[in-house]
């Protein structure tokens, strides 16, 4: 989306916030509001975070993981490189043309993973890390309103295209009127089994060079397991760096070397 497409994009969101209540969303205004969240996250470049991941389950001591997080908008690739604990230094994940790879240097091995791969053994996903492409993955309709505390929210329905592999395929989003974020997000299974939920209660943006516009990223992401109600995750995005990347960094042989 072109920077003049998102600014108008932008502001449908602020104009339309004053009508909400006067009338539902069409269908036009749903996807142009889904097309907004997506271009906020996209760099049109490279990205590179420091995450901190806090791990909370029933029975056990709770846990915490550092990883760096790269990624590339033009061919849509990322990896997370884990470097701490001790035990977890040198494992990662690789997406390459879809595929989602992960690497464990204690055994030299690597193995293909699923979108539901649970990151770490945490309840994040690989999507929890990587830029949205909600247009493009879901089919989304308008749910109607609702309070989310102090804020007024639309909610946004979605539903996986045929033959697109996500980890969930259908998401209930809750945005904010006011700002066009994503406040609250719950994902279900087919069956309609509610799986995770998912709260973002900062978001941050950043100037881009190579995009020439903000790029906006969630400062923080709880997420609470549906299924194992005694589990949940906390990932913190910290010193985040758009800044072009080394040429041959989204490889095995890159990945593998860290480890060394």
């Amino acid at each position: 989306m072109k920077i003049t497409t998102l600014r108008l994009a932008l502001l449908l969101v602020g104009c339309l916030s004053g009508l909400a209540r006067a009338k539902p969303l069409a269908p036009a205004e749903v996807l142009e509001v889904v097309k907004t969240i997506d271009d906020r996250q996209r760099n049109s470049g490279d990205y590179r975070s420091l995450a901190y991941l806090e791990q909370k389950e029933k029975d056990k001591t709770d846990t915490a993981r550092e990883a760096i997080v790269y990624r590339r908008s033009v061919d849509q690739k990322l990896m997370i490189l884990f470097t701490k604990p001790k035990g977890e230094a040198g494992k990662g994940y690789l997406r390459l043309d879809k595929n989602l790879w992960s690497y464990d240097p204690t055994t030299g091995k690597w193995d293909r993973r699923t979108e539901r791969e649970r990151i770490a053994g945490t309840d994040s996903r690989r999507a929890d890390f990587d830029e949205s492409r909600l247009a493009e993955e879901y089919e989304s309709t308008f749910g109607g309103e609702a309070k989310l505390g102090a804020f007024d929210t639309w909610l946004i329905d979605s539903k996986v295209k045929p033959g697109v592999d996500v980890a969930f395929p259908v998401l209930k989003m809750w945005v904010d009127q006011a700002t066009g974020n994503v406040l609250k997000r719950q994902e279900f299974a087919l069956s309609g089994r509610l799986m995770r939920t998912l709260y973002y209660p900062s978001w941050k943006k950043l100037f881009s060079e190579s995009k020439g516009a903000d790029v906006w990223y969630p400062g923080e992401i709880r997420i609470y397991d549906e299924v194992e109600k005694a589990n949940s995750t906390i990932v913190v995005l910290k010193s985040v760096d758009l800044r072009p990347l080394e040429a041959n960094i989204f490889t095995k042989a890159w990945l593998e070397s860290k480890s060394r």
